[in-house]
């Protein structure tokens, strides 16, 4: 565990994040979870910076993490923030059977854990934030995302360096699938040489016109 993380996670819940990167690098290995050069920079390339997204959320809301697969960033950001009520959703039955696992050994009392897809769930829940870290492409991720959100909820996606030039080149389809003008935040701190950049996207205001088209037929309505 580097230094760091001592600033990033609070000392009551620092050594339920130890426990879970311990259960990453030996089940998470073995199951295929994730891959076995990721285990030994577990902290340095995944769990801090996942740490450093939890702070960026407003205290008890509600949060899907979206394609969680072995936990990431939605576990850690339930470790890391208990006020939260924080749901996993992942479509793999190993991923979600590892994911059971880990929530009943930490003895997790904020999470529920879910297998299926978001494009599944649509409807069946609003939640104050949905979250996802490397799920698809941004303008895809917005309009699986989207629905599940609350009328005032936000989407969060992790991504790498390349955040800034996926919202230009995503920006039209994230706007046809109701989403605001994206954000850029970098999730960074000294003594963590892998930042990552969170990506935030609010539903667009309701009545504001996304296309000229749009524009043309509230004219002619008008008229």
């Amino acid at each position: 565990m580097p230094p760091v993380a001592r600033g990033v996670f609070s000392s009551e819940r620092l050594p339920l994040v130890e426990h879970y990167a311990a259960r990453l690098a030996d089940d998470g290995v073995v199951r295929g979870l994730i891959g076995p050069r990721e285990a030994p920079r577990l902290w340095a390339r995944h769990l801090l910076n996942c740490g450093l997204l939890a702070e960026h959320l407003d205290p008890e809301v509600s949060v899907a993490d979206i394609g969680s697969g072995a936990g990431l960033p939605g576990l850690v950001v339930a470790i890391a923030r208990p006020d939260l009520s924080v749901t996993l959703v992942e479509p793999l039955l190993r991923r979600t059977t590892f994911l059971e696992e880990v929530v009943e050994d930490l003895g997790l009392t904020n999470v529920a854990v879910v297998r299926g897809r978001a494009e599944e769930l649509a409807g069946d829940g609003e939640f104050d934030v949905v979250t996802s870290r490397a799920v698809a492409p941004l303008g895809k991720l917005v309009r699986w995302c989207l629905p599940l959100t609350a009328p005032h909820g936000v989407v969060l996606a992790m991504k790498g360096a390349s955040a800034a030039e996926e919202v230009e080149r995503d920006a039209a389809a994230v706007r046809k699938a109701g989403g605001d003008r994206p954000t850029v935040i970098e999730l960074a701190r000294d003594g963590i040489d892998d930042p990552t950049w969170l990506v935030r996207v609010a539903r667009r205001p309701q009545g504001s016109v996304g296309s000229r088209g749009a524009r043309s037929r509230a004219q002619k309505k008008r008229r």
